[in-house]
């Protein structure tokens, strides 16, 4: 299966994830529903997008290796440790408001990466792909350090995740701790770099020749 069909397959995922949620909104007319509509297939989605970070180490895509890698790192850590691990959370507001970001975002990427492939993409899709994220990545990242703080009474309750650093000096508790106080920093370095790649792509073509000239 070539990367162009990998893609596609990952928006019609994307899509129906992003459709599950939507009926459940539409039906229940409630935002809790979100990880039981679509949790276990975004689980397994986001497992399966280490692929794009092997993808960035090897060159096959532009992006590079650390962005991508940080940011597959911080979703999953979110997705399996947080969401999927402690029941209490899954019905918040902030799944929901995290979930529909993540896919809406990909639902954009996706279909922009494949068709550049083929050389064949629009102008404004492009366009799309490099000025959703200005509003989109900013609600998805509130969505998840909310999420994760509002797991830190259910840690330190039930001491989740005690059992399996027992034999070492590790406090799962301190450690989401400290990554919700270094989160906005790492979040903000991969914003900032967005909007430089924002710069790159949107410029218009007359003044990326002066520049070369």
């Amino acid at each position: 299966m070539n990367d162009q069909n990998k893609l596609i397959i990952e928006y019609a995922n994307r899509a129906i994830a992003l459709f599950r949620i939507s009926v459940d909104f539409l039906s229940t007319k409630s935002v809790n529903g979100a990880y039981a509509s679509a949790g276990e297939l975004i689980c397994i989605l986001q497992k399966l997008a280490f692929i794009e970070v092997l993808h960035g180490a090897i060159g096959i895509v532009p992006s590079g290796f650390l962005f991508p890698l940080l940011q597959w790192a911080g979703r999953t850590h979110f997705l399996l440790a947080i969401v999927r691990g402690i029941d209490e959370v899954q019905e918040l507001p902030a799944v929901f408001i995290t979930f529909v970001a993540w896919c809406f975002i990909e639902i954009i990427r996706y279909p922009f990466y494949a068709l550049s492939c083929v050389g064949n993409c629009p102008s404004f899709l492009t366009y799309l792909r490099y000025t959703v994220f200005i509003v989109i990545y900013p609600a998805g990242v509130a969505g998840e350090m909310w999420t994760m703080y509002k797991s830190l009474q259910v840690i330190k309750d039930k001491h989740i995740y005690a059992d399996y650093f027992a034999s070492i000096p590790f406090s799962y508790y301190t450690f989401v701790k400290a990554v919700l106080i270094c989160y906005p920093f790492l979040w903000l370095q991969l914003y900032l770099y967005l909007f430089k790649q924002r710069r790159s792509k949107l410029r218009p073509h007359n003044e990326k020749e002066k520049k070369r000239k």
